[in-house]
């Protein structure tokens, strides 16, 4: 028999299991439903790329053989096509034979892009697609509705507290379902041979959250990165320790010309030499800079067949050229062109980037499912599946075992206050931690706390 001094010194240890069952029940009732909806769209997102290419095959691509025509005359072409004076602030020359190029300008009348590209065929100078593209992957209108569905339900900047709701609670979730799992010991095992069917759900639930652990922890913290208020925490946090990425200068009173080498420089094949930018065409119509520039660029090595230029956004600025391949082998170099003598004033080389910024990158990008490309893609999917499986699981098991009529269940508060002095202090440091730092969880915590005060009081 145990004695009653036992029985004392596990009330703390039963009470933190109490809490922390109340809890992860909490964050399934109430944050199921945002984790429920941002995995499924999540999951829609990382399948639309195949849908987008097939969709919008005769914008991206052309049957046209020959030489490309310079970047000079494609920009051309594409403003014949416009209906108003647009700002040009980016070009994606076509990667390879039978892509199209991308000139894209500012366009306010594009919905929740604000930019627009004319695709034009590098060969014939024909205008294939002019739609609404966004972001550095340069989606287009399929995967933006998505992107911002899974982002902020399509409501504005007030949806996206829905994302990070659910990034918030969600590694929260797992480690606490990781914990319980723990404590479950033999009871676990027991359950496994039980032909009980809330048993069977519950065997289900935890089985699946054991094998999709890491990435529950993987796509918490790397979505908390996109997020409005966590998301500018952690950057702040990432810059006061030094973990931030490279980047360029384009200020050009402030650079000083690079002079490197490429040892890929004899295999770069293109057909335009640098301008005379001494010539007043050139000084007056900035359009024919782009050859010049990206022949610069190329020289500094500047080699992916994905990139895209930017020109300068005004006097004493330099023009940036950036790799934007981010599938693996990642190309993600960048360089700052003065236009003026074409020459590179400064750099950032993925290869010299510190580990952190590596991991960053590689992180953000295998969130999107476009680093491993198509295995990137069946494993997300696979994943966000087995989330939404694993939140259905969840609710049916509080179907089985809800409360009766009258019946009532141990408030989350009642737990924490049968807890050590050492741990109710390291609860509420913790607590306040996180409530500052992840503010979107700190004010729904809060607001489990008024339900719970509600509950007790009402018991």
């Amino acid at each position: 028999m145990p004695t009653s001094t036992q029985n004392k010194a596990s009330e703390p240890s039963n009470a933190m299991l109490l809490l922390i069952t109340r809890l992860h029940f909490y964050i399934g009732f109430f944050i199921g439903p945002f984790i429920f909806i941002a995995a499924l769209t999540g999951t829609l997102y990382v399948l639309s790329p195949q849908l987008e290419d097939a969709i919008y095959k005769e914008a991206l691509t052309t049957q046209s053989v020959g030489e490309s025509k310079t970047l000079a005359e494609q920009i051309t072409a594409a403003r014949s096509h416009l209906s108003s004076d647009l700002t040009l602030f980016a070009v994606r020359p076509a990667p390879e034979q039978g892509d199209t190029t991308r000139v894209m300008f500012l366009d306010p009348t594009a919905n929740l892009t604000g930019a627009r590209a004319l695709f034009i065929d590098p060969v014939t100078l024909d205008l294939k697609g002019n739609l609404p593209v966004y972001g550095t992957s340069g989606v287009l209108p399929l995967r933006t509705t998505i992107d911002f569905l899974h982002r902020q339900l399509l409501l504005g900047e007030v949806g996206r507290y829905y994302s990070e709701l659910a990034a918030s609670w969600l590694w929260i979730s797992a480690l606490g379902g990781l914990f319980l799992w723990y404590k479950g010991g033999k009871k676990n095992q027991l359950e496994f041979a039980s032909k009980t069917v809330h048993l069977r759900k519950r065997r289900r639930h935890y089985q699946l959250g054991l094998c999709i652990f890491i990435g529950l922890i993987f796509v918490s913290v790397t979505g908390l990165t996109w997020s409005k208020w966590a998301g500018g925490n952690i950057g702040a946090l990432r810059e006061n320790i030094g973990w931030v990425t490279p980047s360029v200068s384009l200020d050009l009173a402030a650079s000083n010309v690079v002079v490197t080498s490429d040892e890929h420089a004899d295999h770069i094949h293109h057909r335009d030499a640098e301008p005379n930018v001494d010539t007043p065409d050139i000084r007056t119509n900035p359009d024919l800079l782009f050859d010049g520039v990206l022949t610069a660029a190329r020289k500094a090595g500047i080699d992916a067949n994905k990139l895209e230029i930017k020109p300068a956004k005004g006097e004493g600025k330099a023009w940036f050229v950036r790799e934007i391949d981010r599938t693996w082998p990642t190309q993600v170099d960048s360089v700052a062109v003065d236009a003026a003598t074409m020459t590179v004033t400064s750099r950032a080389d993925f290869a010299n980037f510190s580990l952190v910024a590596k991991f960053i990158r590689w992180g953000i990008d295998a969130h999107m499912g476009i680093l491993f490309g198509v295995i990137n893609q069946v494993i997300l999917t696979v994943f966000g599946l087995s989330l939404c499986l694993m939140i259905i699981w969840g609710y049916k098991m509080w179907w089985i075992r809800r409360p009766s009529a009258g019946s009532t269940s141990k408030p989350l508060l009642q737990a924490w206050a049968k807890l050590s002095a050492i741990q109710k202090i390291l609860t509420l440091l913790v607590t306040l931690f996180l409530g500052v730092s992840l503010p979107v969880m700190g004010v729904s915590l809060l607001t489990f706390l008024l339900i719970d005060i509600w509950r007790w009081k009402r018991q």
